[in-house]
């Protein structure tokens, strides 16, 4: 088996202001980009990056060349090329190709990467090849979820949600428990993972109907410190409300009632911003 580099040492995240649309990247960042030598520091460039090329070139670094003809052809194949359907095509492929030869060095040289593209790659893979259990996925993609980078930890989330919805009331179980996590990357996780409706994702119909399921792992985020679990709190609920309002508002209204903070109240605001129209 040839010989496994040792992943870059990765930097600090990006401080940079990054570019609004495909056009306003400089040549330089898109080059360093599709290179893998810095992360991407917005949407448009996360979408922008030549995954292709990225790749190959981490594929050669890790020893793995041989690897990339398969990689190409599975995007090749797409009736639809888009940044979701490419995306997702090179982590089955890789996923393929590490679990048939047991190759963990690879996932973890991946999963190391100095580029978020790569880390979020990592993230499709290891659910990818993960036991289909939940805790087992749950466990295995808990170090993405608490990534530095918001698009690895979007990728995290939106890997397992299918596992997810196939075994809720244990994942809503195994979730309570990460809402009270110190880190409030994982505690967003909790959240966001379990969105009724969610954003580019499968909608969890059980909870739209019956969101009080998740209540055991909301109740700890109702004041939550952090605005980043605040804003996903909110948007849980207004999902929510989008098919149970009179649940929604029920809530807010207790919720105000017991935890009369400036943190519960930017949380009921957000939730209720579909009901308010």
């Amino acid at each position: 088996m040839p010989h496994t580099a040792a992943a870059p040492a990765a930097p600090a995240a990006p401080r940079r202001k990054g570019a609004r649309s495909f056009r306003t990247i400089p040549p330089e960042v898109r080059e360093g980009l599709d290179r893998g030598e810095i992360e991407s520091a917005s949407l448009a460039e996360f979408l922008a990056v030549d995954r292709l090329r990225l790749f190959e070139r981490v594929l050669t670094a890790c020893g793995r060349a041989a690897w990339f003809p398969a990689v190409a052809a599975r995007t090749a194949a797409l009736r639809k090329p888009s940044f979701k359907t490419i995306h997702e095509a090179v982590a089955a492929a890789l996923a393929e190709r590490i679990a048939a030869a047991g190759d963990a060095a690879v996932l973890s040289f991946l999963a190391s990467h100095p580029s978020d593209t790569v880390r979020s790659v990592a993230a499709c893979v290891t659910a990818r090849i993960a036991p289909p259990a939940i805790g087992a996925q749950l466990a295995a993609i808990r170090p993405f979820a608490a990534d530095r980078h918001f698009n690895v930890r979007e990728c995290a989330w939106s890997g397992v949600r299918e596992a997810i919805i196939r075994e809720l009331p244990e994942a809503l179980a195994l979730l309570a428990r990460w809402a009270a996590d110190p880190d409030a990357n994982i505690r967003r996780f909790a959240s966001e993972a379990t969105r009724p409706r969610g954003v580019w994702c499968l909608h969890i119909e059980a909870l739209k109907a019956h969101p009080e399921a998740a209540l055991p792992l909301l109740e700890p985020l109702r004041s939550d410190p952090s605005p980043y679990v605040r804003a996903s709190v909110g948007n849980w609920l207004n999902d929510a409300s989008k098919s149970r309002p009179a649940f929604v508002r029920a809530l807010c209204d207790r919720w105000l009632r017991e935890s009369d903070t400036a943190e519960t109240r930017r949380i009921v605001r957000r939730a209720l911003r579909t009901i308010g129209k």
